[in-house]
């Protein structure tokens, strides 16, 4: 099948969504490919057995996020502050109780979205028309024409357009979709180099039907240097009506089997913060290395490494090709705003 667009964006994250919607907006109509059966990218909200939204992707951001508060706002979005108040853990050794420390509640505090980040990504995707998202399409080939820019999926659906634009990791663009012509040298190069935010990441949710920790004058604040939680924080929504933890697992943990890692996390919980912690209502986690995220061996030093590349800022194909995402952003790559400000890029552009 063949379909002629003025616009295909490869990618339904933060930044496609974004672009098909700013688009929209000039008028340009543009079809949206996202290969996973979902769409938000890293940005994942589950909900717990009573409710709560949960964040296994990207859940904060700041007043200094201006593009992403903007977009939010525009939106109908509610945010709220993360909360912070009370006791406070930081946990050396396994074998020594953990030091407690107070934090004053922060001036410019990070915020979290009423109902979840997802909220976002849904909202975005219901200012498009439906038709023109297609989720399990998986881009396998980008050939450029004379005067179109041709795609094809895993499927075989044919897709012909006049501006393409890549919105997933450059990283993963490089190992999954093959170009024709090759693009240049210098950029095949860079590509496999572009580290993917998260990537590796392993994520955790816990929902309980009551704020135990809060009752007893703790803020649900953790940092250990001993469990296989890193750190874990109040997941509490904007009513205060649902409770639980979100946070982050030691990177060995994606070793384990699920069941092993909550086992070990119920564990640590509640030796910590007593025996209320190991009766959890939900339990979720997800380990950051699927292949919609990270694709082959990339070639990573450090975190960061190469985004906002200036080659990533270019246009290929006659002008017909272009990358977009938060690790193309030349400021705060890898957060939720270098996606919505990549996209407001990109858009000007087009």
């Amino acid at each position: 099948m063949k379909t002629r667009e003025s616009s295909i964006i490869i990618g339904g994250g933060l930044s496609g969504l974004t672009l098909a919607y700013l688009l929209a907006q000039k008028h340009i109509e543009a079809i949206v490919l996202e290969a996973s059966p979902r769409l938000g990218g890293r940005i994942q909200t589950v909900k717990g057995a009573l409710g709560a939204p949960l964040e296994l992707g990207a859940t904060w951001f700041a007043d200094k996020h201006r593009h992403l508060s903007s977009l939010s706002e525009e939106l109908e979005l509610q945010k709220f502050p993360q909360f912070s108040k009370g006791i406070s853990l930081f946990q050396t050794k396994s074998f020594e109780p953990p030091q407690k420390f107070f934090v004053p509640e922060a001036e410019t505090p990070s915020y979290r979205l009423a109902g979840g980040t997802q909220s976002l990504i849904d909202t975005l995707a219901q200012k498009l028309k439906a038709q023109n998202i297609r989720s399990n399409a998986r881009v396998t080939g980008i050939r450029n024409s004379e005067d179109t820019v041709i795609v094809e999926t895993a499927t075989g659906e044919v897709f012909k357009a006049g501006k393409v634009i890549v919105c997933v990791p450059p990283q993963l663009a490089a190992s999954q979709i093959e170009f024709s012509p090759e693009l240049p040298k210098p950029v095949r190069e860079i590509l496999p180099t572009v580290q993917t935010w998260m990537a590796g990441a392993v994520k955790f949710t816990l929902e309980y039907s009551e704020p135990f920790w809060r009752n007893e004058g703790f803020s649900g604040m953790l940092y250990s240097h001993a469990g296989i939680v890193t750190e874990m924080y109040d997941h509490t929504n904007l009513e205060e009506d649902k409770f639980g933890f979100t946070g982050f697992l030691n990177s060995g943990a994606a070793a384990y089997a699920q069941e092993v890692r909550k086992e070990f996390v119920l564990r640590q919980l509640g030796e910590l913060l007593g025996a209320k912690a190991l009766q959890p209502t939900a339990y979720f986690d997800k380990v950051w290395t699927d292949e919609f995220v990270l694709a082959g061996s990339p070639v990573i030093h450090r975190p960061h490494q190469n985004n906002g590349h200036a080659l990533l800022q270019m246009a290929y194909m006659d002008g017909k090709l272009y990358f977009c995402g938060t690790e193309t952003a030349t400021e705060f790559a890898g957060y939720m705003e270098g996606a919505v400000m990549a996209a407001k890029s990109i858009a000007e552009r087009l």
